[in-house]
């Protein structure tokens, strides 16, 4: 699967970044190169001919024309992927959430700037592992993201002003703002979107983005040490899509960690537990190849999850 999505997300990327069309226009006797931004031939101007602009022009049609060539039959390759993938029953993530990761993805922001956290990373780490867990364990009716990157690597990225709504919107137009918890994104379906950020990385989010994470949560620094996980994965009936979580023995301890929060809801507790508890028993038997639990690794944790540790 992974061979496939990777061809697919990367050709994805490349049509994204040159699915406007670019055409000469004379004006006042004079050719001007524009970028086409709708079907009725709206557009902004790049300058005046030139050979720098001509150049630039050919390069740019030419790589816009092969990408354009090769969606069809990438796409039709990652479906006939996402079919086996089926048919072998692989459990997979929902529909929805499939296709918030995969326009993460193709706008270059998962991993970079968002991290799958809360029960759908369980199924990353299933992968990773080559196992199956209890679908109790995997089952959640709701999505929460955690921002990850820092100022510098944002505004590097260049991705505007809204990038989290915006991306949610081009998935689906529905989803609206919880006025009431302004963390929290909804669709027609009442399918829900959460948004968690560790203190450290809050401040990165544009001040124009209208999904405002999740205040006060230091724990969720944890979430933002170690490696994190990638993997390829089932989405919906037939698709398939990337999921970054993170670094699994952080994860386990975050959310051992949880279960005793007291201010935890408590319908979560016991779910937190078996999670936690099978995610750190995966870790300490070296079932996460590059997450070993050594003396580096326990010697760098905190207080509060040396005292998770010590019962």
């Amino acid at each position: 699967m992974a061979m496939a999505y990777d061809a697919w997300i990367a050709n994805e990327r490349a049509w994204h970044q040159h699915r406007d069309r670019l055409s000469w226009k004379t004006v006042k006797g004079r050719d001007y190169l524009y970028r086409v931004v709708d079907r009725r031939g709206n557009g902004k101007s790049l300058g005046p001919r030139s050979a720098e602009l001509e150049e630039f022009e050919r390069g740019y049609s030419s790589r816009r024309d092969a990408a354009q060539a090769a969606r069809k039959s990438l796409s039709g390759r990652l479906t006939e992927v996402g079919r086996i993938a089926r048919a072998v029953r692989l459990p997979g993530v929902d529909e929805t959430v499939g296709r918030i990761l995969t326009e993460s993805d193709r706008r270059d922001m998962l991993g970079q700037t968002l991290i799958a956290v809360g029960t759908n990373a369980m199924l990353a780490y299933a992968y990773a592992a080559g196992v199956i867990m209890a679908p109790e364990l995997q089952s959640t009716a709701d999505f929460d993201l955690a921002w990850s990157a820092r100022r510098e690597a944002f505004a590097l990225a260049e991705r505007g002003t809204r990038p989290i709504f915006n991306m949610l919107k081009a998935v689906d137009s529905t989803f609206t703002v919880n006025t009431e918890r302004s963390f929290q994104a909804r669709n027609a379906d009442a399918f829900e979107v959460e948004l968690l950020a560790a203190p450290s990385v809050v401040d990165a989010i544009p001040k124009a983005e209208p999904l405002r994470p999740v205040g006060n949560l230091p724990e969720q620094e944890w979430l933002l040490r170690g490696t994190p996980v990638r993997e390829i994965v089932r989405a919906g009936a037939t698709g398939v899509c990337a999921i970054v979580a993170p670094d699994p023995r952080w994860f386990a301890l975050h959310k051992l960690w949880l279960s005793r929060k007291p201010s935890r809801n408590r319908r979560k507790v016991q779910k937190d537990h078996k999670q936690g508890q099978l995610l750190w028993e995966m870790a300490r038997a070296g079932q996460f190849a590059l997450h070993p639990v050594d003396d580096e690794f326990i010697d760098g944790l905190p207080e509060e999850l040396r005292q998770v540790l010590a019962g």
